[in-house]
């Protein structure tokens, strides 16, 4: 009797005692577990950031529509200062903009005068913070903490 070629439907089945390897479960990909990971940290800074928005703050000042509040570009705490441009820039820009220091039209990831002068005003609120208008490590710290200044704290 001639044999036909089996068709992708009548294939044996991965439990069939002619297939010689067991069914494996699923995999996860490294990246979905940093994906989920980088998710739920955004989500606790977001948490962190609306609930300190400062002293000195813009009660006018809100992120555009389709924006997010969410700083991502940079996470450690590296000196910055006046004329610096790039992630560290981008980053104290909108964490200033989320404390409402800083106008969200303003995060451009240039430290400028208007960056300069929101940082002082932040580290003028954050005692023992100095203001110097330096993105120090002590600095970085109280950005990162989302401290509340003195005087809303009495």
């Amino acid at each position: 009797m001639p044999r036909t070629p089996m068709s992708p439907m009548s294939a044996p089945s991965p439990q069939s005692p002619q297939s010689p390897n067991p069914p494996q479960p699923p995999r996860r990909s490294a990246g979905a577990s940093v994906l989920t990971g980088g998710l739920l940290a955004a989500l606790a800074l977001a948490a962190a950031v609306t609930g300190a928005p400062g002293a000195a703050a813009d009660a006018e000042n809100v992120p555009p529509a389709g924006s997010s509040p969410v700083c991502a570009f940079y996470d450690g705490d590296g000196l910055t200062v006046f004329g610096d441009q790039g992630d560290r820039a981008f980053q104290v820009q909108c964490m200033l903009a989320n404390r409402r220091y800083l106008p969200w039209d303003a995060v451009d990831g240039t430290f400028g005068l208007r960056t300069l002068d929101a940082v002082r005003r932040f580290q003028a609120d954050h005692p023992p913070l100095f203001g110097t208008g330096l993105v120090d490590a002590d600095t970085w710290a109280a950005l990162w903490r989302g401290d509340v200044p003195v005087d809303a704290a009495a």
